[in-house]
This record gives structure tokens, C-alpha cells and sequence, in this order.
């Protein structure tokens, strides 16, 4: 048997319950501690998730296990990684793994000095279907990609930290990354403008944000106001409290993918031609809530000894878009 890699977990909310029962379909990976500065929330966590060590103190926490995953709130990613990676653990970090740039660089380097790995939690990155997806773009079935539309709603109750967390909650932090993946992957780190058009809610939380990006043609300049010479554009739509079609588009010059909502969990999608009588259809696993994926990528990256691997510019794009947007956001209030 190989080696046990003992785990513990950052933050006990909703998606933390998930990461724990998802745990155990991962062979040789064991949650061993889970930290929570508010201590009656570590205790209730441990007791269901049958783990017999919990604690408010976090280097106790930290001398206890091999790697971390942080799920706690979103402004305190970057400090917890941070900690952590110094401290001489692995570390898979929910997303956003970090809301500035400056940050997310500084987590990228701390990986490579230390030795370990770091990963942004992005389910969708890992999964059989996205990656049959992958394959499909790196093939050219589609010719060359020229616009990505990814979108990610959900009606969200009011009372959660969505909606409530007026510093960093709100739809595109919560939600960008997702649509952030396909368009970062398939049309590069590389854009030449990101915009931003929110409906906000009453506390000055975005409830429904579109983000456009714009990749300019580099043989013949950005061009006028009036006429860009566009390469390709992208448009990814968040929403929480309101709901539209979630799905993913990708077009290409000789076809186009159409994954239906919800596409980040990318089970099946279609690959269509001028031919409409011309599609192939792609299905694909997925068990449990997908965590599972990750998870096992982030244990093999471990093995591997791929320090810096699963951390790199898209990451740091995300940061930085993120940035941007609460940069203007923030100003809106």
C-alpha cells in the first residue's frame, strides 16, 4: 500500500461537508484535523465527518497534518495558504484562491520555494467530461476557437454568505471562476480588455454580473473604437437570486461545442456542424459531486512532485480579474 497523506480541513461550511464525504472514494488520502477559529463549528464538523481531531488553534491544526484544503470564507484564503505553504504543507484551496494578483503570484512562488503543491479548487478542471472536452478543441474538431460563452446562476437563498458577505461575496466571486476555466484555457491568459455590467442588490452586492473579454487580432492592432480587429471574444454570466440558461458555447471555425447547463459539471455535451443532422455527442462519468476528481488530482499532483504545476498564469489571471472587478465594484457603493 502507498503512502497515507493525512489531511485536514480549513473552514466547516457547505462545501467543506461535501469535500470530507467526497474524501472517501480517494484511496490513500485521511482527514485528520479540522480547524475552525470558532470552536463549537469544529466540534460539530468532526463529529460528522468522524474525524477525531478538531481545534481553534491553528498550528496545533497545522502540526497534524500533510496538506491542507481551505474552504473557509473567501478574504481569508490567501493568509490560510500562505500559513500553510510556509509551514511546509500541500495545499488545495477553494475558489478564489486568492482576489489579487500581487497575492496570487506570491502563493505560486511560496509553492516552488517550499516544495509543495498548491491547487485552485475548480471541480470542473478535473473531471472526465471536461477533459474529454479538452481533447476535443486540442484536436481541431472545431477548427480554430473564436468565442466562449460560459454561464453559472443559481437562485441563492438571502441568507448565506453570498448575500450577505458585502466585502467579497456577491455572483462573480462567487461564480467567475467557473466561467473563467473555458475561456482562460481555450483563448489564453492573453486578453487585451475585460469589462464588467452588474445588476446589483440592494446591499451593493452583484447579483447578476457579465464579464466580457476582448482578444484583439496582433497582426493588425486593436484597430478604432468603431472597429476592432478581434481575434476572438468571450462573455461569462454570473447570477445569484436569479437564473438563466447555463450552458457552455464554445465557436469554432468549423463547428461548435454546446455543453447544456449545468456544463460545469460537464457529464455530456455535443459537438455540432453546418450539418445539423451532424453531431456528436460526448457523454461522459460523474459520480458524487465531482469532488472526488480534484481530490484524486491533488493527491497525485503530490506524488508526482509537481510543485508549481497546478499553480501557474491562469491562476494568477483569475486573481487578477477578481481584483478588477471588486476594484469597480467597490467604487460602485
Amino acid at each position: 500500500m502507498g503512502k497515507i497523506f493525512f489531511l485536514g480541513i480549513i473552514g466547516t461550511g457547505r462545501i467543506a461537508k461535501r469535500f470530507a464525504k467526497e474524501m472517501q472514494y480517494v484511496s490513500g488520502i485521511e482527514l485528520s484535523a479540522v480547524y475552525n477559529p470558532h470552536i463549537l463549528s469544529a466540534e460539530r464538523f468532526a463529529a460528522e465527518a468522524g474525524c477525531g481531531v478538531h481545534t481553534d488553534d491553528l498550528n496545533d491544526f497545522l502540526s497534524r497534518v500533510d496538506a491542507v484544503y481551505i474552504a473557509s470564507p473567501h478574504g481569508t484564503h490567501y493568509e490560510y495558504a500562505k500559513k500553510a505553504l510556509l509551514s511546509g504543507k500541500h495545499v488545495i484551496c477553494e475558489k478564489p484562491m486568492s482576489l489579487c494578483k500581487a497575492e496570487a503570484e506570491e502563493l505560486c512562488r511560496l509553492s516552488l520555494e517550499n516544495r509543495r503543491v498548491l491547487m485552485e479548487s475548480l471541480k470542473t478542471a478535473h473531471c472526465p467530461g471536461y477533459h474529454d472536452l479538452r481533447r476535443v478543441i486540442k484536436d481541431g474538431t472545431i477548427g480554430q476557437v473564436v468565442g466562449v460563452e460560459a454561464a453559472f446562476t443559481r437562485l441563492t437563498p438571502k441568507n448565506v454568505r453570498e448575500y450577505t458577505d458585502t466585502e467579497f461575496g456577491g455572483s462573480f466571486t462567487e461564480f467567475g471562476s467557473y466561467g473563467m476555466l473555458p475561456v482562460l484555457d481555450f483563448l489564453g491568459t492573453d486578453f487585451d480588455n475585460v469589462r464588467f455590467a452588474s445588476v446589483y442588490a440592494e446591499n451593493g452586492l452583484d447579483m447578476y454580473t457579465k464579464a466580457f473579454f476582448e482578444y484583439y487580432d496582433p497582426e493588425r492592432g486593436a484597430g478604432t473604437e468603431e472597429f476592432r480587429n478581434l481575434r476572438a471574444e468571450a462573455v461569462v454570466t454570473t447570477g445569484i437570486g436569479v437564473k438563466s440558461e447555463g450552458q457552455l458555447l464554445i465557436t469554432g471555425t468549423k463547428g461548435y461545442i454546446l455543453s447544456p447547463s449545468p456544463w460545469w459539471l460537464n457529464s455530456y455535451f455535443e459537438v455540432r456542424f453546418e450539418d445539423p443532422n451532424h453531431i456528436e455527442r460526448h457523454e461522459n462519468p460523474y459520480e458524487g459531486d465531482g469532488l472526488r476528481y480534484e481530490i484524486k488530482a491533488f493527491k497525485e499532483a503530490i506524488e508526482s512532485e509537481k510543485y508549481g504545476e497546478m499553480c501557474g498564469k491562469d491562476e494568477i489571471t483569475r486573481a487578477f480579474i477578481m481584483e478588477k472587478f471588486l476594484s469597480r465594484r467597490n467604487k460602485k457603493k
